[in-house]
């Protein structure tokens, strides 16, 4: 299921290349405005719920462990995982396989898999519950809009549209992202990976703040665990991954507890 509509949108740009020198600068990419796979079922959970349906509440304030820290950095969530080991041998470039198909296929499979999450929050991350695209306190995420170049606050379902449908288009493009042979990818292609891979971030970002209770009533914290640490571990081993984006989020210590434990090497 892909979330999104089918009519055009900005196009959120990004100035910085990976590994290409060769792409053009766009247009500036959507910005802060401050800064800058189950598990076991538990017999309890130290989540809100909203009461007969016993489903957790959503939103920009989602419950926290008896030390203030965020259920996912707390025991037993932040190892659930339904990948053991390390990721290292997943996301390294296969041996005679082209670095740009590398990147593209597993872009694809990251934006399909999250998008199912995404299905299965929408009844949670709602313009009631989400009037932000929240990361963290006092951490939102605008929109660029790239006519008159204003920052549009958006609520959390409507960026997410606005970055599903944008990534859909693009991947549907074949001069972007080329399904036929010897078909040559293009110029801009590294610079807009970068900038789908930012967009994907933030999306991650919103959910393990806002919604990570939903993914343990769930019990799917196994699966959105390990989907994150593989993208991660993706982004470190193609440097794609700024570490300015994940730079005091929660996300960014869950990144430096996974790597203390040798998941994401």
């Amino acid at each position: 299921m892909i979330r999104g509509s089918a009519s055009p949108l900005p196009l959120p740009g990004h100035t910085t290349e990976i590994y290409s020198t060769s792409a053009p600068s766009l247009s500036p990419i959507p910005t802060a405005s401050n800064t800058l796979y189950t598990a076991s079922p538990r017999s309890q959970s130290p989540m809100a719920t909203n009461g007969s349906a016993g489903v957790p509440q959503g939103g920009n304030a989602a419950p926290s462990g008896p030390d203030g820290k965020p259920l996912y950095l707390c025991q037993p969530f932040i190892r659930a995982a339904l990948v053991t080991g390390k990721f290292k041998s997943i996301v390294v470039l296969p041996k005679y396989v082209d670095v740009n198909e590398w990147v593209a296929i597993n872009i694809f499979d990251f934006y399909t898999n999250l998008n199912l999450f995404l299905a299965a929050l929408s009844e949670c991350c709602t313009q009631a519950s989400c009037p932000t695209m929240s990361a963290g306190p006092g951490l939102d995420y605008t929109w660029t809009d790239t006519n008159n170049r204003r920052q549009l606050r958006l609520a959390a379902p409507t960026y997410i549209d606005f970055v599903t449908t944008w990534m859909q288009n693009a991947l549907n493009d074949q001069n972007m992202f080329p399904t036929k042979v010897a078909q040559e990818f293009s110029p801009h292609f590294p610079t807009m990976i970068k900038q789908m891979y930012r967009q994907l971030l933030r999306i991650f970002a919103h959910i393990f703040y806002a919604h990570y209770p939903v993914l343990l009533h769930l019990h799917s914290e196994g699966h959105f665990n390990s989907l994150f640490a593989h993208f991660l571990a993706f982004g470190k081993e193609h440097q794609i991954l700024d570490v300015r984006d994940i730079r005091g989020l929660g996300i960014g210590e869950l990144a430096d507890r996974w790597l203390e434990m040798k998941i994401l090497d």
